[in-house]
């Protein structure tokens, strides 16, 4: 429980924050303690984000102030805030790209392994190796190349980079969802250490409320730019904190409420004798009306076989076919009729600097367009029916997609293959950052694909969603398959984490 005698290291005085007419913060009063986790949750575009972003020096805030170690705070960027020991670890990537892990790792401080103006690589090299041996990351080397590592790879970079500075708060945004199991545990390590042990604050903003109640010692819960209620371990309450969240109850129906696995007989999607380098002789069909998962951890192969499943890479051998056509390529899989909402969102699944409009469209220009004419009332309109029905928090269709929270970036992945009426959706962690609201309202969604006989693979790291909504789980460790299961009421998480490990 928080340690209310401890000192308070940080304070937010009536902090207000305006984007435009919108009205991300409202009067926010926000006090943190030594040997505190204080998680923060709320929904996406509540403004949990928002209150953190502005302490770390990310942006400024419209109006308020705030009081760190004592006095006046008010950096001008995360870098000042860094050096003063207020770290935070970002929803998305914020690796610096095409340069090694061991210049990520020490951005702005090369002058300590320079003479002369020249720097010593093998020096930073030496101490980022050095660095990354003390938190158990042995796989990644100090003169690796960022490009070449995986999102959670890059993410367990910037944790270091955070956690090497020693910094006196730390601000975890969202980055279990980027994570293995592996990577969670370590990360669970950090910030349990760093609370209990050397008496120091940590702020975990997540969406997992299971994930919140196990780690923290305090939740504040945010709705609509204000802060609602702040509860103690004690008083903690999965329902209580999931109606405070969305302002009534939402009820306990979440995942799918049959326990029959189900499928039409028409194949949707096959892979053949797939073989893409680890990955040997894989072999899945999914058929029209049934939802099959992947699960594993982050690097088993399943993340994979979606890029597989949709032209983005070619096998080495064997065929990847729908309808008895092979894929090829991204542009001939969406001709096909298949979708593929993205894990790496901002990378993979998004144009950020267009607009809302621009995105949802993007894969329905073919539909829309007679000659080189494109409908602008059709667009609108299918636009408009996806920000309705995913509840899309932005301004208009003409915001950009970069100006949208985390959450609210998903639903756009997600609407831009529902507004195409894709026939198979590959959908890699497709909650990936989402309020529990929008995931109810997704997995809704998903199951009325399925109703409609859409064939859907769900790849997730969440076992939970899963076991929720697959027909059919298929395992994968060391990038093979190595049990499946079938939809049951009987199946439970610990019957399956062995096959993973």
């Amino acid at each position: 429980m928080a340690n209310e005698a401890g000192e308070l290291i940080f304070e937010a005085q009536h902090m207000h924050k305006e984007f435009g007419p919108t009205i991300a913060l409202k009067d926010v009063d926000f006090r943190l303690h030594r040997g505190e986790i204080r998680g923060l949750i709320g929904e996406n575009g509540s403004g949990k984000s928002t209150i953190m972003s502005i302490a770390a020096g990310m942006q400024e805030a419209t109006s308020g102030n705030m009081i760190y170690k004592g006095r006046k705070w008010h950096p001008k960027s995360m870098l000042e805030g860094q050096n003063a020991g207020f770290a935070m670890i970002l929803q998305e990537s914020n690796t610096i790209p095409g340069v090694t892990v061991a210049e990520n790792l020490y951005a702005g401080r090369e002058k300590e392994f320079s003479k002369f103006g020249v720097i010593n690589m093998q020096k930073m090299y030496a101490a980022a190796n050095k660095v990354l041996d003390k938190f158990g990351v042995t796989n990644i080397r100090g003169n690796t190349k960022i490009n070449t590592l995986t999102f959670e790879a890059r993410k367990l970079v910037e944790i270091i980079r955070a956690m090497e500075k020693d910094p006196e708060i730390l601000v975890v945004d969202e980055t279990t969802t980027a994570l293995s199991f592996d990577g969670r545990e370590l990360l669970y390590k950090i910030i349990h250490e760093m609370a209990e042990k050397n008496n120091k604050a940590v702020v975990f903003i997540s969406h997992d409320l299971d994930e919140i109640m196990k780690h923290c010692t305090d939740v504040t819960v945010l709705r609509d730019g204000d802060i609602v209620a702040t509860l103690k371990k004690e008083e903690y309450d999965a329902k209580r904190i999931r109606t405070l969240m969305v302002g009534r109850d939402i009820g306990d129906a979440y995942y799918r409420e049959d326990f029959i696995p189900s499928a039409e007989t028409e194949i949707g999607l096959e892979f053949k004798d797939v073989n893409f380098h680890s990955i040997k002789d894989f072999n899945l069909q999914i058929h029209k009306g049934e939802i099959v998962g992947i699960g594993g951890l982050s690097d088993c192969g399943m993340h994979t076989i979606g890029h597989l499943g949709f032209g983005a890479i070619k096998p080495q051998s064997g065929k990847v076919l729908r309808l008895g056509k092979m894929v090829k390529n991204p542009s001939k899989a969406i001709d096909m009729g298949i979708g593929y909402i993205s894990k790496d969102r901002d990378k993979e699944a998004l144009v950020l600097e267009a607009s809302v409009k621009e995105n949802i469209c993007l894969p329905s220009l073919d539909k829309l367009s007679h000659f080189t004419f494109i409908n602008p009332i059709e667009e609108n309109k299918i636009t408009d029916e996806q920000i309705k029905n995913l509840s899309i928090k932005c301004y208009n269709r003409d915001t950009y997609v970069s100006k949208l929270s985390g959450g609210n970036k998903q639903k756009v992945s997600f609407g831009k293959w529902l507004a195409n009426g894709s026939d198979v959706i590959i959908m890699d962690c497709p909650t990936r950052g989402v309020d529990v609201a929008v995931k109810q309202a997704m997995y809704k969604i998903i199951e009325e694909l399925k109703e409609a006989g859409k064939a859907i693979l769900l790849i997730s790291e969440e076992l939970a969603e899963l076991i929720g909504m697959a027909d059919r789980i298929i395992i994968m460790k060391d990038f093979k398959v190595t049990k499946e299961f079938k939809r049951s009421a009987n199946l439970k998480e610990v019957d399956i984490i062995d096959y993973m490990l």
